[in-house]
């Protein structure tokens, strides 16, 4: 049973064009990062950035190295849309684009981390066996077919992404509205629909809306009946996204994967008319079957798991962040914090002289009196900076958090010294001061 559902061939007209727009989309977001003067405001400005912690070693390349750098990826992106040097290109570009997840937490974005993960799926796609450079070059390995392994891998991850996404959302702020309605407040300068995104009726609707959207999209595209009004509202959903959260190529590329839903009948009568359709039904079991199995097995438990590790590490993640990245918890609260950081030379108790602009940009500025990981990190720096200079210094950070609008809470303990503490990865760290919730 199990070799029939993995094993069993399929029409690949879904593969081939996402293929096509995955890597139209991974262009446009590797070019748009150097036009928006994303790669600028992120890599070029500041002196250095909140890598990953345990990743601190990997820094932007000097002058407009971080240009060229988009660039190469760029290229790669393209090959991937036509097809040539398939196995390479993917390879490169889910290298590049990892480094580049890696390297900064400033403009952290789930999104990010998807993209790694779906190129690293399209990895181990036959996605080059039609209309690709690489069937003109050899049309040895031209198919029309591919095991239904390569199409339930996408569907099964992005189920995943929704279902933890429409989870986190079920929790009091989200629910009465009240985080619609902080975000919307930055949008009311929106040409035309501004003050219409101010209307509490609407934060309701998105709010609820999200929960369902989220929960049911993928069950309701897999449903024949109800495939068509699905995609319909998918539709919707995104393109509101994109336009009023300017979120990238994410709404885009989620609208992508709906292909894999539809009749490939349907697909190539609106994008591949010349495809010759495959409906023999094979069962194909290749000899690496067993090492395929235990490779998803891994690879699904993990991300089943991964984002539940919050639930095993002490108080709230909403306010702790222990735990928030690589779950799905997507645009679920507003932080805004204060921190006073204080640098004292041991050796006299000096209090040294410490303005931020001269370390941070007004980007990571912001995260640094908010995110505990960050300010940990940037304790960290400021210890190594004051060692070049031969002193031993001690960062002391008195911070206050607000979650959601509510009131600034002591969020950091101001008597621990942080740049001499370590970070504590699978458990709490005791210096965040409780959440103090009622």
């Amino acid at each position: 049973m199990l070799h029939k559902l993995l094993f069993k061939h399929i029409d690949n007209s879904a593969l081939i064009v996402f293929r096509i727009i995955f890597g139209l989309l991974c262009f446009l977001e590797s070019i748009g990062a150097i036009l928006t003067g994303w790669v600028r405001k992120v890599f070029i400005i500041p002196d250095f950035t909140f890598s990953f912690i345990g990743f601190e070693w990997l820094q932007p390349l000097s002058g407009n190295g971080m240009y060229v750098y988009y660039i190469i990826m760029g290229v790669f992106a393209f090959f991937i849309m036509i097809g040539y040097k398939y196995r390479i290109s993917v390879f490169a570009f889910t290298m590049m684009w990892l480094v580049t997840y890696l390297m900064q937490k400033s403009s952290y974005n789930n999104h990010y981390y998807l993209l790694f993960l779906l190129s690293s799926i399209m990895f181990f796609q036959p996605a080059n066996r039609y209309l690709a450079v690489d069937a003109k070059l050899n049309p040895n390995i031209i198919s029309n077919s591919m095991p239904r392994w390569c199409s339930l891998l996408f569907i099964l991850q992005m189920f995943i992404v929704y279902t933890y996404a429409s989870v986190a959302k079920i929790y009091p702020d989200w629910l009465d509205a009240s985080v619609l309605e902080i975000m919307m407040k930055s949008k009311q300068h929106y040409f035309m629909i501004g003050d219409f995104l101010q209307n509490r009726t609407l934060h309701y609707i998105l709010s609820y809306g999200g929960i369902l959207f989220d929960g049911l999209i993928i069950p309701l595209l897999i449903f024949k009946p109800t495939r068509k009004w699905a995609f319909i509202i998918s539709v919707f959903f995104h393109l509101f996204n994109s336009f009023v959260f300017q979120i990238g190529i994410f709404p885009y590329m989620s609208l992508a994967f709906s292909l894999f839903f539809f009749e490939p009948k349907t697909i190539q009568k609106l994008f591949l008319k010349k495809k010759f359709f495959y409906d023999k039904a094979e069962v194909i079991i290749p000899k690496n079957h067993s090492a395929i199995i235990i490779v998803l097995a891994i690879y699904f438990s993990v991300q089943i798991v991964l984002p539940l590790r919050h639930h095993l590490i002490e108080d709230n993640v909403l306010w702790t962040e222990e735990g928030h990245r690589l779950s799905w918890r997507m645009m679920l609260r507003t932080k805004h914090g204060i921190a006073d950081y204080k640098v004292i030379n041991k050796s006299n108790g000096e209090k040294l002289k410490l303005d931020l602009k001269d370390f941070l940009s007004s980007k990571q500025a912001k995260i640094a009196r908010s995110k505990p990981d960050i300010i940990w990190q940037f304790s960290q720096h400021l210890k190594h900076h004051f060692k070049k200079q031969g002193l031993d210094v001690a960062v002391y950070v008195d911070s206050k958090l607000s979650v959601n609008g509510k009131p600034f809470k002591p969020f950091i303990n101001p008597e621990v010294d942080l740049a001499n503490v370590d970070w504590n990865i699978f458990k709490h760290n005791e210096w965040i001061l409780p959440s103090q919730e009622n």
